[in-house]
């Protein structure tokens, strides 16, 4: 199976310091845990939802979260454009988004 973490893009980021790298995950961990909820809740205005789906991108960037950063800049693309965002594709940022912090918090 394919890591969701590129664990060599974060080494690289956090020039080999482990602790760094671990301390940067659990902020990455936090952000999926507060902004998924708005990202996916219709009842927020669309510029606001891009605004969280934009930042959870830039966090997925910084630890080498491909998957979760491309299905975030595919949402906030959406709502930015008006066009709305197909339903699937918020449960397949969700599913990820569990997947990764699945594989984050497995034991090395």
């Amino acid at each position: 199976m394919t890591s969701l973490i590129d664990r060599a893009y974060l080494a690289e980021q956090t020039f080999g310091d482990v602790d760094l790298a671990l301390e940067l995950l659990v902020l990455f961990s936090g952000q999926c845990r507060r902004l998924l909820p708005g990202i996916t809740d219709p009842r927020l205005d669309d510029h606001h939802r891009a605004d969280l789906a934009h930042t959870l991108k830039g966090s997925a960037l910084g630890v080498g979260a491909a998957r979760v950063a491309e299905l975030s800049a595919a949402i906030e693309d959406g709502l930015r454009r008006g066009g709305g965002v197909p339903a699937p594709a918020y449960g397949a940022l969700a599913d990820a988004v569990e997947a990764t912090l699945s594989e984050i918090d497995a034991p090395a």
